[in-house]
């Protein structure tokens, strides 16, 4: 059966009701196309329409980011180079994460991190195959290859899933970055055991947060009133472990596409303090990402 196609983002993005610090960056967003230069792959769960790099920029520009990051997304599997192309396009000034097979060398990592990258990421759950497999095995083997050069590895997974998330990343290489809030359903709240295991990593301080995709964990539209208080919990365990992005284009989102500047928005609730919010906008991922 064919990937279904996804929706389109809404392109008439609003200004947020604060101004953002300067360096602020989206931290995770993914480019798509074009889809006639570039095939997916046939493991894909979905199909997007193109979302280019220029329409991204006019989006950031009204809200006011000044940095970006590009996550290489599950439909082009290890293909990295949609990702790369638009990374080399952005003349060294912005920052991507990859995904790659074990058997990539030295001098390609290298290669990528001359362009901007910083990262490796690794989904367990938005794939057509071994869903909910995290292979510690291999993720340690290339955090160890990728450690000298200052990078992290991003995971998309349930934090809920695993309750022995602390003794899995003990003595772990490099930092690691959690997608989506810990990407748990928010209606199993702040007390959930597996939730408190993964508020514990992050108070290590090796351990970094994505606030992204609220409408990807939340059972209610926006502005997503679950998600604050699990936003809450995880600025209190560690402020300075925590940054932000839109993930757009919101790919495989099925319900009510969201406004990029009312998602923004959801700032002045998840972080009411404006100094702490300046850090996750700007300080933060100036550090995670080494710009």
């Amino acid at each position: 059966m064919a990937a279904p196609l996804c929706a389109a983002p809404d392109v008439h993005t609003k200004k947020p009701a604060f101004a953002l610090p300067r360096g602020a960056t989206d931290t995770h967003f993914h480019i798509f196309g074009p889809m006639v230069e570039y095939g997916f792959s046939k493991a894909r769960i979905y199909t997007p329409p193109d979302a280019l790099l220029a329409a991204w920029q006019r989006m950031a520009a009204t809200l006011g980011v000044e940095r970006g990051v590009i996550v290489q997304p599950s439909v082009y599997g290890f293909d990295n180079r949609v990702t790369l192309a638009n990374l080399k396009a952005m003349q060294g000034k912005w920052r991507a994460v990859v995904v790659v097979e074990d058997s990539i060398t030295d001098k390609e990592l290298e290669v990528m991190h001359a362009l901007g990258v910083r990262g490796i990421r690794f989904n367990v759950v938005d794939v057509a195959s071994e869903k909910g497999v995290l292979p510690m095995h291999l993720v340690r083997e290339l955090a160890e290859r990728i450690a000298p050069l200052g990078w992290h590895v991003q995971f998309l997974l349930h934090v809920d899933d695993y309750p022995d998330l602390e003794k899995r990343f003990e003595g772990f290489p490099t930092d690691i970055v959690i997608d989506h809030f810990g990407y748990m359903k928010a209606s199993k709240g702040v007390k959930d055991q597996n939730f408190q295991a993964f508020l514990r990593l992050m108070k290590t301080g090796r351990t970094w947060c994505k606030f992204t995709g609220a409408y990807r964990i939340s059972a209610h539209d926006m502005p997503y009133p679950d998600v604050t208080p699990l936003a809450h919990a995880i600025i209190e365990a560690n402020p300075d472990r925590v940054v932000w992005g839109t993930d757009w284009p919101h790919p495989k989102h099925e319900g009510l596409m969201p406004n990029d500047g009312e998602m923004c928005n959801r700032l002045l609730d998840w972080v009411p303090d404006a100094g702490v919010r300046d850090k996750v906008l700007a300080a933060n991922p100036a550090r995670l990402y080494q710009f």
